[in-house]
């Protein structure tokens, strides 16, 4: 397909209750999304990129303007293209992953539609609904984290991850263990926020069970993870440090991980996320879905992705009202603990027109 423009879109969408990570705490958030125009349609897309350059080196305005500027222009003078061919095209720009995965999933969402064929059946899915997790952040005081992991359990969630870092880590994770008890999937997320030096505490945690902590150490530290590993007994899963399916590799090889959290902004888009798929299921590797507090187009294609087979662990794919009372597509809603794939053409759902023009703050078209 040829493309003739390219809209982006800022939103911001407050959030239900405050969320709070090691790295910050976000009480909105500003998304930006993609309308790829082309001559037999168009797709959506939405960027992973938060507000700050706090998870990341990408930020919602950095990541507008490389689109802008250098990433769009080579799309429109590309001619006709593919979502496979997005890549390639993109391939003198260095870095700027989520910004390239935003565009890419806009043309791959405008092909598929103009076809007719849906998100899950061109990945490969093998499942019409996806297991739910619900991530929870840190909490002011224990009494209010009991309180909102125990909602959670009783709405039907099969997995609570609750972000950690030094002074709320081993505590925590007693009291919920003493006050649920151990017959539900609980994970920690650090994002990044430890040292190998804090082995002998993290090492604390080995007696709760958990399914895995998540991205201890800093995104560079292979290695230190692969020495974490020999130290401690609950598995270690990497995040920030897997930006591609080569990544990857290295860190099954080195054995620094074993699981993986795959997220498709972060690995520069759905194709390349269903690389590392196919990486880690030819090595036996868990892999699930992360979350970046999608809108109801980024959660449709986590939803699609998160069927392929070697997606065996529960998700960051929580239904819309987890973070907002209105989201700018029809609502993803949780059914006895699972979140049901769109099986319509392309992403499947689109924005509601009057919704998004209400959280509208800035658009900018860019033509050929």
């Amino acid at each position: 397909m040829r493309f003739t423009a390219f809209e982006t879109r800022r939103v911001v969408l407050p959030l239900v209750s405050p969320f709070t990570t090691s790295f910050g705490t976000q009480v909105h958030r500003e998304a930006l999304l993609v309308r790829a125009i082309g001559t037999e349609g168009e797709g959506w897309g939405e960027c992973a990129a938060i507000v700050d350059p706090v998870y990341s080196s990408e930020y919602t305005a950095g990541a507008q303007d490389i689109m802008r500027r250098y990433l769009i222009p080579r799309l429109l003078s590309a001619g006709d293209i593919s979502a496979q061919d997005v890549a390639r095209v993109l391939t003198g720009v260095v870095g700027h992953r989520m910004a390239k995965s935003a565009l890419e999933m806009a043309v791959l969402d405008a092909e598929l539609r103009a076809s007719g064929v849906s998100f899950a059946r061109y990945l490969g899915a093998t499942a019409e609904r996806v297991p739910s997790g619900v991530s929870v952040g840190i909490m002011d005081t224990l009494d209010q984290l009991v309180e909102a992991v125990g909602d959670y359990l009783r709405a039907g969630y099969q997995r609570i991850k609750i972000k950690i870092k030094p002074g709320w880590d081993v505590e925590p994770v007693r009291v919920l263990r003493e006050t649920f008890g151990d017959d539900f999937g609980l994970q920690v997320d650090a994002n990044t926020a430890y040292t190998l030096g804090d082995a002998p505490l993290l090492r604390r945690l080995d007696p709760y069970h958990l399914t895995l902590i998540e991205q201890p150490l800093g995104e560079e530290d292979i290695r230190q993870h692969a020495e974490l590993a020999k130290l401690v007994q609950t598995p270690i899963c990497l995040d920030e440090s897997i930006v591609s399916a080569e990544a990857a590799a290295d860190a099954i090889s080195l054995g620094a991980t074993a699981v993986i959290n795959v997220k498709p902004g972060r690995v520069g888009g759905y194709l390349e996320a269903r690389r590392i798929h196919d990486l880690c299921r030819a090595f036996g590797v868990p892999v699930w879905c992360g979350g970046m507090l999608e809108t109801g187009i980024g959660r449709a294609a986590n939803a699609a992705l998160a069927a392929l087979p070697g997606f065996t662990l529960p998700g960051d794919i929580s239904a819309s009202d987890r973070f907002y009372r209105t989201d700018i597509t029809e609502p993803f809603v949780l059914e006895d603990g699972y979140i049901r794939v769109p099986t319509g053409a392309g992403l499947g759902v689109t924005p509601i027109p009057e919704v998004l023009a209400d959280v509208t703050v800035d658009t900018e078209l860019i033509r050929a």
